[in-house]
């Protein structure tokens, strides 16, 4: 437990630079400067790692990484995707609050392997307390003479800005967040072109979650084997899980991928007394719900939450007990994607109006016998229809939350009322 993201969360000022080198922080910079590591050798490990993408797409990092025209002339960047906006996730800031030099070093390797000499740390707006850590990280590692240009003589040059967001979901979508850096309206941009090719100001880049750049130092220190034997074939290493809901002890848990779900909801101090647990979401509000008992039987790693009929995501877990009315949830979570559209698609634009205001009036009592119907059509012409995920994002909760909890919504439209007593 805590091997990698959160290695120095029990010790006094984790986040300072003096304890992060005293715990091996930087070597593996030290060790690219002295000219003792060659992109390949990087990019051989973090393929052995098996470490994938932890801002939930689960794309292998090696691999993205070995995408970027390194040889090219052109200016080319990396940026760290430190947004964090889906409902449920909270890891990402608390990397930047108790482990910031390891996104620096993280992003300064990734800029030596992809010959990419300028790096951005994009922090969601909210995030003053992380994005104060995070600067002040940045300005002990410059003042350290790890950032710069030819450092410590080494020919090197790795330049790190912050950029700070304004609260917007859409731009944790990577392009988005490319628009939003460039002093534009925050909005997908079509693809191809991928940013591996047209990213940053027209220039190749790569884009990465924070948890995947804070995992990268010390999987290079330990080697990439190490890393893939704590997790689980297709799913290398530890992950970081955010646990919220009616638990006795919400937290982030870093764990073996592939740790089984029971064991995980235990770490959490089990369902709230007196409760039951009624249902799941695994992987942020944006991936489908699970019941209880089918939850109990997944395992946490990309196949094993697949198997039962959900994604990974972000890692972000929402426990529910049985004093949920499932009908107010999927309202509450339809407001907000509703809310956050940036507007650019018609499905997604109008689609998750309707969503939203079908679902109120049922809330309100004058609920149709048709609206169940109504609601899966709708969701149905949502997805795979937009240019980026927001529209998939609103519309598969309510196709889960329908599929699972039927009898709750009829009996809402029914009823006019819950059939949940809090």
């Amino acid at each position: 437990m805590n091997e990698v993201c959160f290695k120095n969360l029990d010790k006094k000022n984790c986040y300072s630079l003096e304890v992060y080198e005293q715990n091996g922080g930087y070597s593996v910079w030290r060790k690219i400067l002295k000219g003792e590591l060659t992109p390949e050798d990087i990019i051989n490990e973090l393929k052995a790692s098996g470490l994938r993408g932890r801002g939930g797409a689960g794309f292998p990092t090696g691999l993205k990484w070995s995408f970027m025209p390194r040889n090219s002339e052109m200016q080319k960047y990396v940026v760290c995707n430190s947004d964090e906006g889906e409902p449920g996730t909270c890891k990402d800031r608390d990397i930047l609050r108790y482990n910031p030099h390891a996104v620096i070093e993280g992003m300064a390797i990734g800029g030596f392997v992809m010959n990419a000499s300028v790096g951005y740390n994009y922090i969601r707006g909210e995030f003053m307390e992380p994005f104060k850590r995070f600067e002040g990280a940045l300005k002990e590692a410059y003042q350290a003479g790890l950032l710069g240009k030819n450092i410590e003589g080494s020919g090197v040059n790795f330049d790190l800005h912050t950029h700070l967001g304004a609260g917007a979901y859409i731009c944790g979508e990577e392009t988005a967040l490319l628009e939003s850096i460039e002093g534009k309206k925050g909005q997908p941009r079509f693809k191809p072109p991928f940013p591996a090719n047209v990213g940053l100001f027209g220039q190749p880049t790569t884009i990465n979650n924070t948890e995947s750049f804070a995992s990268v130092p010390e999987i290079l220190a330990q080697g990439g084997q190490w890393f893939a034997d704590i997790g689980v074939a297709n799913a290398g290493g530890c992950k970081l899980f955010s646990v919220t809901g009616h638990v006795q002890n919400p937290s982030n848990f870093e764990v073996p991928m592939g740790m089984p779900f029971k064991e995980l909801l235990k770490m959490a101090g089990g369902i709230k007394k007196g409760r039951k647990l009624k249902a799941v979401i695994p992987g942020g509000s944006s991936t489908p719900v699970l019941t209880a008992d089918v939850a109990m039987t997944m395992t946490m790693d990309y196949d094993g939450i697949e198997k039962v009929g959900s994604m990974l995501g972000a890692g972000s877990v929402i426990v529910m007990d049985d004093s949920t009315c499932m009908v107010a949830t999927l309202t509450r979570l339809a407001h907000f994607y509703y809310d956050e559209s940036c507007g650019q698609c018609t499905p997604c634009r109008e689609g998750t109006g309707w969503l939203y205001r079908v679902l109120k009036r049922i809330m309100d009592g004058e609920g149709k016998a048709d609206d169940i119907d109504l609601l899966l059509g709708v969701s149905d012409k949502i997805m795979g229809n937009t240019i980026c995920a927001l529209g998939d994002a609103a519309a598969m909760p309510v196709e889960s939350f329908l599929r699972c909890f039927r009898e709750e919504f009829e009996y809402y439209i029914e009823h006019g009322k819950s059939m949940v007593e809090g």
